[in-house]
């Protein structure tokens, strides 16, 4: 997706993952991007109209109402098609407009092996 997203004219922004080891001496791996992208999103809202966010996390519902105070639309894009769901209530009700990520699959994501798109159509020859 994030290869899909650079080659496609997108700004994909990373950063690394720290490694910690957590109390019981087991090894974790964090990473977050939450003030990274909401900062990203105030400091943008002035030069663009629209914002897309990958992201269902709730924590983004203030940040989204402020992109909006500006003048500018935001689509979040996460899943509901999980069980929890991926993305907040709170922050979809936020967003101007809600795209599962169900419904991006046949564009960004890797053929499987073995699997054409005929297979799933849903049409049966007769």
């Amino acid at each position: 997706l994030v290869d899909w997203l650079a080659y496609n004219g997108y700004s994909v922004v990373k950063k690394p993952a720290r490694e910690f080891t957590d109390r019981e001496g087991r090894k974790r791996v964090r990473g977050s991007m939450d003030v990274e992208l909401a900062v990203d999103m105030l400091e943008t809202a002035r030069n663009i109209d629209h914002i897309v966010l990958f992201s269902g996390n709730g924590d983004f519902k203030r940040a989204v109402e402020a992109v909006k105070a500006r003048g500018v639309r935001v689509s979040v894009v996460s899943t509901v098609a999980s069980n929890p769901p991926m993305i907040s209530d709170d922050l979809r009700r936020a967003a101007d407009n809600f795209i599962d990520l169900e419904d991006l699959g046949n564009l960004v994501a890797r053929p499987r092996p073995g699997f054409s798109e005929d297979e799933d159509s849903g049409d049966e020859d007769e």
